[in-house]
């Protein structure tokens, strides 16, 4: 059952009508593509076209996260035109799928499973600790310290896939980079900064 409480920080889908912008699969177009199916066969690829969806759509929409109480009203998950809708339940149970390809993640990590805000990695962490040592290399700032917000909103970024990146999701890439010898994260934690090996 979907939890009731809400995140009023988080970013949320467009509201109806859908963003003509974003193509949605021809999938999303049958009323069947909603209610779960009862061949696991069936079912399976539901759960995948689902995922490819979501991915689809947050990378669209630059979305790092969902707030999984409003998500239903959403036009990811309600389609006004065959008037349908994806319930809360069957919402959690595509992203419970994609948390095992490990393309999300509840905020708090596995034992916040009934909570309300779930990161989707349409680049999981490794992937944006790939484009954060690359753009350290292209600007030449191996040894530089930066702040957070130099990555995510400086002038350097923009243009980048970095500029307008959620922190937290920012912090996840660079705790990959920590581990494998290539960065230090210090500071407190309205005042980070990284410097890079």
């Amino acid at each position: 059952m979907a939890s009731t409480s809400t995140s009023p920080a988080q970013p949320q889908p467009p509201s109806q009508p859908p963003d003509a912008s974003f193509r949605f699969p021809r999938e999303y177009h049958f009323p069947a593509f909603f209610t779960p199916q009862p061949n696991l066969t069936t079912h399976h690829a539901q759960l995948t076209k689902w995922s490819s969806l979501i991915l689809s759509y947050a990378k669209h929409h630059r979305l790092f996260k969902l707030s999984l109480s409003s998500a239903s009203d959403s036009a990811l998950f309600s389609n006004i035109r065959i008037n349908r809708r994806l319930v809360p339940a069957d919402i959690r149970q595509v992203i419970d799928f994609m948390r095992k390809d490990g393309r999300a993640e509840y905020a708090g990590g596995d034992k916040a499973r009934d909570g309300d805000v779930v990161y989707v990695y349409w680049k999981k962490p490794d992937e944006w600790a790939a484009l954060v040592e690359a753009y350290v290399e292209d600007t030449a700032q191996k040894g530089s310290v930066l702040t957070l917000y130099e990555l995510t909103d400086g002038e350097g970024t923009r243009g980048t896939e970095l500029h307008g990146m959620d922190s937290e999701v920012l912090l996840k890439a660079l705790n990959v980079l920590v581990k494998r010898g290539k960065a230090q994260i210090f500071g407190s934690e309205d005042s980070l900064g990284v410097k890079f090996f």
